[in-house]
């Protein structure tokens, strides 16, 4: 499935999330080959991209049999002689000149590919992070996510200019270098080669501690990542309590960490880059000597000294330059396996070929629910029996802990009971397509959820059809009205990061006002109406008890007298079903129900 974007036309890039999933799931433990899969479709612009840097390189490799042959002529003359000396300034400049539009054209087509596969990956992280799991989420930190997507990425985009591009390039100034010196003397070109051991020697000493290292200091910066993130989403705990300095030495704690470890990679990398360095300018000066003697006993012209000397540099510059690539690339393979902790997880939620709803009646049946977290050694929900008639609201009461909200996410689908079935419209909720059968409801959620837009686009939110009349109902019912009022722009005020500057209250009616909006045929509300005053909750509570009318409607409730209407209430406690009846069944009943409604009077 290729991802298309509204620009898509403005720009020569494509997206392709089925070829980079494909990659990592057939390339699982491979990240060269993962990353020769990925550039499927670009080698063509790879192939330019290579062309025209020998193009644009060509004057490297003639200036030194230009310079060779300037020496030449100058102490041993010919007849023409000026006519030469002009022949090969003229070859010179022209491919000077030459560089410009090769270079241009071999940035554009090399660009070209690595930022296809750089927006390709980005994309296939964002869509994997939106089929995986709940429990995936509660698991990852939203941190280390935001690094895979952002830091690794970006390196696997830097490993492909090196592997592609600067390795291959690397390639080409050895391979024409020795092929010149191979023509002019077999004994330089024997010479020449005694680098490749040293080079190879010298990669394999340091190979696996650069992996080592970055590896660690990879996972520290996810770490400081996503306890950066943390950090600034605890600020208002933080200033309320008086802790900022406490947090700022956690904080300081946690950056020493990842200074310690990035110094280690930074005395590893130098020390390997200033080892190979030593070695090959060492090799360079005994070429120079060794040259020297050839043309001495006359087996070389002495402008062949110049030649040499810039070929053999040539090579050992080309052969260093790999080895200084080393810890770049390095680092890249290690982002390549890091993307594939999201790429390769199956913990995902897979609707294909599942039965499709086009409407809901609202019909639930929970038969025997079990459910238990994999890492948990305690069930959360033990035995759940619930029969829901459509347009019925059934509320979920009980301490915390007790499995309210375990429940409900079974109910919109976001966890699968462990054992036991929930029917949905009397269909098994496994063989269901959860998406189309989550169109059909709204959920407003106990901690509220906005974006940094307006409060227009908070509640029309996903929505392609609406009219302002719509939202204008759903703002009322929310009991918005007197807030867009007060506000300078009305709808249009923006909410700020995460909402901030709004009270918990008015985020809680955005929130609800969201939910209506969309005319669900089911609502589910977990307490929804915690954060709002007395006053504000009648006022939701009347506009719910309308709008709910002919709807099922789930409520889990702290405050009681939130739930009076309910048809029926389901009292829960460590998992179970302990109480099940109506507000005045229970209330009769004097049992755990009318303990908790004793304590709230």
């Amino acid at each position: 499935m290729k991802t298309k974007h509204k620009k898509e036309n403005s720009y020569p890039f494509h997206l392709d999330d089925d070829l980079v999933q494909n990659s990592y799931r057939q390339h699982e433990n491979n990240p060269v080959q993962i990353l020769l899969n990925l550039y499927r479709g670009n080698y063509k612009k790879l192939m330019l991209s290579t062309l025209c840097y020998i193009v644009k390189h060509s004057p490297v490799w003639a200036l030194p049999i230009v310079t060779a042959n300037i020496v030449n002529y100058v102490t041993n003359p010919p007849e023409n002689v000026h006519q030469l000396l002009l022949t090969n300034m003229i070859l010179i400049v022209a491919l000077i000149l030459i560089n410009i539009p090769a270079n241009y054209l071999h940035t554009r087509f090399k660009s070209l590919a690595t930022r296809s596969v750089e927006a390709s990956l980005r994309s296939t992280l964002v869509r994997k992070i939106q089929q995986l799991s709940i429990s995936f989420h509660k698991e990852m930190e939203s941190g280390r996510i935001q690094s895979k997507i952002m830091r690794d990425v970006e390196a696997v985009e830097t490993l492909s200019s090196q592997m592609f591009i600067s390795l291959l390039n690397i390639l080409i100034n050895i391979v024409v270098a020795l092929s010149v010196t191979v023509a002019k003397s077999r004994v330089v070109f024997f010479f020449f080669l005694l680098t490749i051991p040293v080079a190879a020697l010298t990669i394999f000493v340091f190979k696996r501690p650069m992996k080592k290292h970055n590896r660690k200091f990879r996972k520290e910066i996810e770490t400081t990542s996503a306890k950066v993130m943390e950090m600034v989403e605890m600020i208002p705990i933080t200033r309320a309590h008086a802790l900022e300095q406490k947090e700022s030495s956690r904080m300081s704690q946690q950056l020493i960490e990842v200074a310690a470890e990035g110094y280690r990679l930074d005395v590893i990398q130098s020390t390997f880059g200033s080892v190979s360095w030593a070695v090959f300018q060492i090799f360079q000066v005994i070429c120079l000597i060794f040259t020297a003697n050839l043309a001495l006993n006359h087996k070389i012209p002495a402008g062949d000294i110049v030649l040499y000397q810039s070929y053999f540099a040539t090579i050992v510059n080309q052969v260093s330059a790999v080895i200084t690539l080393l810890p770049t690339i390095t680092r890249g393979m290690e982002s390549v396996s890091s993307i594939g902790e999201i790429l390769n997880d199956n913990d995902i939620e897979d609707n294909r070929g599942k039965t499709k709803l086009s409407s809901l009646r609202g019909e639930y049946r929970l038969d025997d629910i079990h459910f238990q977290y994999a890492k948990d050694q305690k069930a959360i929900l033990d035995g759940i029996t619930l029969d829901v008639h459509a347009g019925e609201t059934i509320a979920f009461v009980g301490e915390s802990g007790a499995g309210k909200s375990t429940l409900i996410n079974i109910i919109i689908g976001f966890l699968m009971p462990n054992k036991g079935t929930l029917y949905i419209d009397g269909i098994d909720s496994r063989k269901l397509n959860l998406p189309s059968y989550r169109k059909n409801i709204a959920v407003v959620p106990q901690t509220t959820v906005l974006f940094s837009g307006s409060i227009r686009d908070n509640i029309t939110y996903g929505l392609e059809h609406f009219t302002e009349d719509d939202v204008q109902k759903a703002v009322r019912a929310a009991n918005l009205e007197d807030v867009i009022q007060k506000l300078p722009n009305g709808l249009d005020t923006m909410v700020g990061s995460h909402g901030d500057k709004l009270s918990g209250g008015q985020k809680q009616r955005i929130s609800i006002a969201r939910a209506l909006i969309r005319n669900p045929e089911v609502i589910i509300f977990d307490e929804a109406t915690s954060a709002l005053d007395s006053f504000s909750e009648k006022q939701i509570q009347g506009a719910l008890a309308n709008l709910s009318k002919g709807k099922t409607t789930f409520l889990v409730a702290h405050r009681l007298s939130t739930i009076r209407t309910a048809d029926k209430i389901v009292v829960l406690r460590n998992g179970k079903c302990v109480e099940y009846g109506t507000w005045d069944e229970l209330i009769a009943k004097k049992g755990i129900f009318y303990q908790m409604h004793s304590l709230q009077a």
